[in-house]
């Protein structure tokens, strides 16, 4: 699953709990107690659902980072210097940029 894949997945579940639980909140006035058992029920699996998949969907993103982690860790394995001259011209720009402020 991309990034981007990933990030669509969680505005879309982040939404998709959002308006239910909306629903029950503006509905909850007008509504007889068994609508609002109801209701309370919908949102109660909504919250269900949406822990499990944007616990899934944390599985991912630690996957991810983890994998990216060891590939670079394997690229400045190989490529020392080349690491060290990554790491230098970062530390340039972030002494450039700290001293204009």
């Amino acid at each position: 699953m991309s990034k981007d894949t990933t990030s669509e997945h969680l505005r879309a579940e982040l939404k998709s709990l959002a308006d239910t639980l909306e629903e029950v909140l503006s509905a909850s006035k007008d509504k007889s107690q068994t609508e609002l058992e109801k209701l309370r029920g919908k949102a109660e699996k909504a919250l269900k659902e949406s822990r499990v998949r944007l616990g899934d969907t944390g599985d991912v993103i630690a996957k991810q980072t983890r994998e990216a982690a060891a590939k670079a860790d394997d690229y400045v394995r190989e490529n020392p210097w080349t690491g060290v001259g990554i790491g230098a011209a970062i530390g340039v720009v972030l002494g450039v940029l700290l001293t204009r402020r």
